[in-house]
């Protein structure tokens, strides 16, 4: 069963950027070999929140997989084992989306029962109170 996984992983700021295409084509080759889909996005150096080894800095990976979990533990497993990978994060994200669209329909649904009773409705205006001028209006306390 196919379940999409998001793999943010952190290579070093000093990778070349051939090498680090190199990386990502054989996670990449090593997904789609077992059936899977994978799409990746670099988002570049950036400033990590803490220093990790030594580096301030790190590149920036992100890839979205749509395989079975054996496969997520196969680019992990090579995640690992990379000298120049310092940190990656596997996070599924099938189950997330599944309930944001459940979410959204229960809206949708709560949106169209309540527009149907309003437009059905004739616009009432509540009467003003009337003040009879034998009646002194209370004052406010």
């Amino acid at each position: 069963m196919n379940r999409n996984y998001e793999v943010m992983f952190i290579v070093r700021p000093d990778m070349v950027e051939e090498d680090l295409n190199k990386l990502i084509a054989t996670l990449e080759s090593s997904v789609t070999s077992t059936g899977g889909t994978s799409k990746s996005e670099v988002w570049g150096k950036r400033r990590l929140a803490y220093k990790v080894g030594k580096f301030n800095d790190g590149i920036f990976v992100l890839m979205m997989i749509d395989a079975a979990g054996a496969v997520v533990h196969e680019v992990e497993r090579r995640l690992r084992v990379t000298e120049p990978v310092i940190k990656f994060l596997t996070v599924r994200t099938d189950e997330e989306l599944k309930r944001l669209d459940k979410i959204k329909k229960l809206r949708d649904a709560k949106k169209k029962v309540s527009a149907q009773p309003a437009a059905a409705a004739s616009p009432v205006t509540p009467a003003a109170p009337e003040v009879t001028p034998e009646a002194p209006a209370s004052a406010p306390v």
